[in-house]
């Protein structure tokens, strides 16, 4: 049977409504705990979106390069060992994709429960995963057209939340986004850098059209405009959220809150307001479990093709869908849904997921290094500054973050120390038969 391919609009959506999720709309409020300054609030967010383009240019070369699905599992299989790559695809298997997910179904969850008090936000959570899991296991068609319109939805939905904020406020809040004195001691200081931790998550998503390079249409052509466009746009919507939340609502009324489009909606239009708009922002979360449901299995999958104990793995539908491993990880992020808190997640998945893309970014230097004359259809644009910004700004937020949450460092060493182990265990499984 002849198998339909990803288009490039497709994959676009893909990486926007990966990207756009919980991060945006629930980190500002534990940044204002430590950073009271719109001029460095905003300029967080312009640093994110920077380091997230380094890295979508690097990743071009990388995905144009290598071309095969699987993300970071395939990049670091092929730059430096089987071993490092599978551990990579265990971390994406285990936590990259799952606890996202996760994280987006309990705001899911809270923002619709805002607007309908008698919903459980728990439920909702379990509820949003299943119905997309379904969406998701049967033809790509239908996955295709759900994953289109709800990404249109949301983009259309932000910038009509933002234009209506604007044009409603009565009382603007008297923040000011222009430099103020004390502000470069923020900007050097460790209140950044691990509120940047925050930011990055919420720009993590970036990378996820790599996780599906096998199929889109022209991927070694297309894959660079992909990336780049695609981060170029969420680094403009989040600005504009960013600069709407703090010139609507008052600082104080945010800080430590996680529904923070809740509260500037609230200050804007009022209790009723603020319901309804509280139900329309649940909306666009559907799109981001949706798109993780999309990428994610495909690390499963191409896992499956390459070891023999995880072989189910791979197994797909008539239409090429890795339907058994959308299962696992849906499975995986109910769990995640139903024991651990949002901010546990955030911080623990913020910083394992750091690792696994700077080790990744790093790899053009040893690829350029031990394979000169491999075709590279697109070669980073900057070459080398790229790599080196993304690489120097991630260094920097996750030894911030090793110090101040040294719990979160520590289990992510567990969980590469546990891929390490099932790399061990596969390998003699596959020596014995």
């Amino acid at each position: 049977m002849a198998r339909t391919s990803y288009k490039p609009t497709l994959a676009s959506a893909v990486i926007i409504a990966n990207m756009i999720g919980t991060g945006v709309f629930t980190s500002l409020g534990f940044q204002l705990l430590d950073i009271k300054s719109g001029f460095v609030l905003i300029l967080l967010w312009i640093v994110g979106g920077i380091t997230a383009l380094c890295g979508a240019l690097t990743y071009a070369e990388l995905g144009a390069a290598l071309p095969r699905s699987g993300g970071e599992y395939n990049f670091l299989t092929r730059i430096y060992h089987p071993m490092v790559g599978f551990i990579s695809g265990w971390i994406s298997a285990t936590i990259g994709f799952a606890a996202p997910v996760a994280m987006a179904a309990i705001v899911f969850g809270t923002y619709l429960s805002s607007a309908v008090p008698s919903l459980s936000t728990t439920w909702l959570a379990y509820g949003l995963i299943v119905v997309v899991t379904l969406a998701h296991v049967g033809k790509r068609n239908r996955s295709s057209n759900f994953q289109g319109v709800f990404t249109a939805l949301k983009i259309s939905l932000i910038i009509g939340f933002c234009l209506l904020c604007g044009f409603f406020v009565e009382t603007p809040q008297t923040i000011s986004f222009l430099p103020q004195q004390g502000d470069g001691m923020l900007i050097t200081g460790s209140a950044f850098a691990v509120s940047l931790i925050y930011v990055n998550y919420a720009y993590t998503g970036w990378n996820s059209v790599t996780y599906l390079i096998s199929e889109i249409d022209d991927a070694q052509k297309n894959l660079p405009r992909i990336l780049v466009t695609s981060t170029v746009i969420v680094l403009l919507l989040y600005v504009a959220l960013n600069f709407v939340f703090l010139y609507v609502a008052p600082i104080e009324a945010m800080e430590g809150k996680l529904e923070v489009g809740y509260i500037a909606a609230q200050h804007v239009f009022g209790d009723t307001g603020a319901s309804v708009i509280s139900f329309v922002l649940s909306l666009l979360l559907i799109s981001t479990v949706s798109a993780m449901t999309i990428a994610g299995p495909r690390v499963l999958q191409v896992i499956g093709e390459d070891f023999v104990l995880f072989r189910w793995l791979s197994r797909k539908n008539d239409d090429g869908i890795p339907s058994l491993a959308i299962y696992v990880q849906s499975t995986i992020a109910i769990i995640f849904v139903r024991t651990s808190s949002f901010e546990s997640i955030l911080l623990f998945s913020a910083f394992i997921l750091g690792l696994n893309t700077l080790f990744a970014v790093g790899g053009i230097f040893v690829l350029r290094w031990r394979q000169p004359d491999l075709p590279r259809p697109y070669r980073t644009w900057l070459y080398p500054f790229p790599p080196l910004i993304f690489m120097g700004l991630m260094i920097w937020t996750l030894v911030y973050t090793a110090n101040i949450r040294p719990t979160e460092a520590w289990l992510a060493l567990a969980i590469i120390a546990g891929g390490a182990g099932a790399y061990r265990i596969a390998r003699q499984f596959e020596a014995r038969n």
